[in-house]
């Protein structure tokens, strides 16, 4: 493993990719991997929920402020737009005693904004640079890819379910991530929700897509529970079924120590 390592979680919307995120903090940072930067890029933002953090504000939402204040030319000439909205970022910044967080959340303007959507991307990449693991919640779909938002991640996971929708999700973001020349170091394909005996589908579709094999989680009725009753992940018993499961995906991935 690099010495710093930026993870990614990816799939369709609905496969679990967030309750696995969180897990993933959660469990990396009680084994004291380092210190550890979990990203919300999901502009529907249920890591904090789910990692039991309030946020009063996002990414989105300063970049936002930030885009109305260049047209109204109140950025002063003193400062550059990349050092405002880096103060502004860092602002946001949630500092927790076992990891950090920080949420992109969604800006509510419409069109593209490119220049601050580049000052932003790099800021990010910077940031990341100063934590030993990073973990990424990542949007639902491939906008993220095509717009080379991961091109400094080095491990990609792939969550599904067990859906043939989930199962094309995964092989279209593969096929992507070549197109615009992505290199992740390593690539997983996770199966979510899935029964033991089941293991072997998500095996066979991840020799067929080209990735490799990083375990799978089981239906967790404790995990559902959770998510219903709005309880964060964090207070999860370390003996249910899908945090064991998950610290021995971060095993074979090289996260954790076999």
């Amino acid at each position: 493993m690099s010495e710093k390592t930026v993870l990614a979680v990816s799939g369709k919307g609905g496969v679990g990719k967030s309750t696995i995120t969180a897990l993933t903090v959660r469990i990396l940072s009680e084994r004291k991997s380092g210190s550890i930067l979990a990203v919300d890029a999901n502009p529907d933002s249920n890591l904090p929920e789910l990692l039991g953090i309030q946020v009063q504000k996002t990414v989105g939402d300063v970049t936002e402020e930030m885009k109305r204040d260049i047209e109204r030319g109140k950025i002063p000439p003193t400062i550059t737009k990349k050092d405002l909205l880096e103060y502004q970022v860092i602002k946001v910044l949630r500092e927790t005693p076992n990891f950090d967080l920080l949420v992109m959340g969604r800006g509510e303007g419409e069109g593209c904004y490119c220049m601050v959507n580049k000052l932003l991307t790099d800021i990010i990449d910077t940031l990341s640079k100063n934590y030993d693991i990073t973990v990424m919640d990542e949007d639902a779909g491939l906008e993220h890819l095509s717009r080379r938002t991961d091109r400094d991640v080095d491990i990609m996971m792939i969550v599904t379910d067990p859906s043939s929708m989930g199962f094309r999700t995964a092989r279209k973001i593969k096929e992507v991530a070549e197109e615009v020349h992505l290199q992740f170091r390593k690539t997983y394909l996770i199966g979510n929700r899935f029964p033991p005996e089941k293991e072997f589908m998500v095996r066979e579709q991840a020799r067929r897509i080209g990735v490799e094999f990083g375990g799978v989680v089981p239906l967790d009725e404790k995990v559902f529970e959770f998510n219903l009753e709005g309880k964060p992940i964090t207070q999860l018993p370390s003996n249910s079924p899908a945090f064991g499961a998950v610290e021995e995906i971060l095993k074979r991935i090289g996260l954790l120590p076999a």
